[in-house]
């Protein structure tokens, strides 16, 4: 694998540190981002020339864009940017409180539009690279009591496909992560979960109450080869634009689509029905 410099937001834990210290003992330069600097204090230690900590929250756009503007600045050149910080959050749409809803958005969805926005000028500048955001299956498949951690992946993935469009004529590609479950602090730890309300009892949207219990089986994913398949995509050209990790999540996917297919092809009849007729 060719050494490079990467940006990685999220590397405290989860696929985020996989990701940094897969990177850093193959001997690349990185610089992660985190809340907490203390979470990679041993990462840091282990690897002074090679890992730069940055301490940020992705809700916060002016300082996205100074963390981003200062690490091009300091390291002359980036060649891939990971947009990796997120979290899950789960529970009815009306469990859920208005701070709730703003703070996933602002973290899973606007936090990542800023990560890239703030880096195309460096990379449009320095004639190209790759943004790599992770996203995940729930970006196309969706699940009752995800409503909102759906919205920002839906909303992320449509934004990165138009991006990918608009900056390949400068030779940066883009490519979208979608990860199944996987043995991290995402499912086991970190994930938020709305205070229930009785007349959800027994509902489908409290079904993954079952799945955050690791006492009824663990995710199959493991994110050290997560981690693995994604720095190795930044050897492969072009960029693939989606890229599905786990088989669990590759079927469902596929499963999913297939039936979304099959209902537009049904309203054939329908969609032409609006359509002014030829001549008027």
């Amino acid at each position: 694998m060719t050494r490079r410099t990467w940006l990685v937001t999220g590397v405290s834990s989860g696929l985020g540190r996989e990701l940094a210290a897969q990177l850093l003992e193959r001997g690349n330069r990185v610089v992660g981002t985190v809340r907490r600097p203390d979470a990679v204090a041993d990462l840091a230690e282990a690897h002074l020339d090679t890992f730069k900590v940055e301490t940020l929250d992705v809700t916060d756009t002016a300082a996205v864009r100074d963390v981003v503007d200062r690490a091009f600045a300091e390291l002359g050149r980036i060649d891939v940017v990971i947009s990796n910080a997120g979290y899950g959050l789960f529970g009815a749409a009306e469990e859920l409180t208005d701070e709730q809803v703003d703070r996933v958005l602002g973290t899973n969805l606007r936090g990542s539009i800023a990560l890239i926005r703030a880096s195309l000028p460096h990379l449009r500048a320095q004639g190209g690279g790759r943004i790599v955001q992770v996203s995940s299956y729930g970006g196309q498949v969706a699940f009752a009591g995800n409503s909102l951690y759906h919205a920002s992946k839906w909303g992320i993935e449509g934004f990165c496909e138009s991006v990918a469009q608009e900056v390949a004529p400068f030779g940066i590609g883009l490519t979208i992560v979608e990860p199944g479950g996987a043995r991290t602090e995402f499912r086991y730890g970190s994930a938020q979960v709305a205070t229930p309300m009785p007349e959800y009892e027994g509902n489908p949207a409290h079904a993954f109450m079952a799945m955050l219990d690791p006492r009824n089986g663990l995710a199959p994913g493991d994110p050290a080869r997560m981690a693995a398949r994604i720095i190795e995509s930044a050897d492969v050209e072009p960029a693939p634009l989606r890229m599905v990790l786990g088989s669990q999540a590759l079927e469902s996917t596929i499963g999913v689509l297939r039936k979304r297919i099959e209902g537009f092809e049904s309203q054939r009849d329908l969609a032409a029905s609006t359509d002014f007729a030829a001549g008027e």
